[in-house]
């Protein structure tokens, strides 16, 4: 099993990278991808598509800050996975 964490200032991309890793490894497919690239340019924030992977509160999107923690878990060949992407921003880390 593999548990990681994902910690970093607010707006360095963590819930991007995060989001962006979990698709590679074949966690999320890419038809929700396209959704969630599609929903975020109507928006206009359509480089948040790996982001909204994990970012799902409605005032995380429109803001495009994680409020919350999210958990992700999905498996490959060879591992369980899970991952966990932390806020960034003081008012959200307790």
């Amino acid at each position: 099993h593999l548990n990681v964490v994902v910690i970093g200032h607010v707006d360095s991309g963590k819930s991007t990278t995060t989001g962006h890793l979990i698709y590679q490894c074949g966690g999320i497919d890419k038809r929700t991808i396209e959704k969630f690239e599609k929903e975020a340019a109507e928006l206009g924030k359509g480089s948040f598509k790996y982001a909204w992977v994990l970012d799902k509160l409605r005032a995380e999107r429109e803001r495009g800050i994680t409020i919350d923690i999210a958990l992700w878990k999905f498996e490959t060949p060879r591992y369980h996975v899970t991952v966990i992407d932390a806020p960034g921003h003081r008012d959200f880390i307790k």
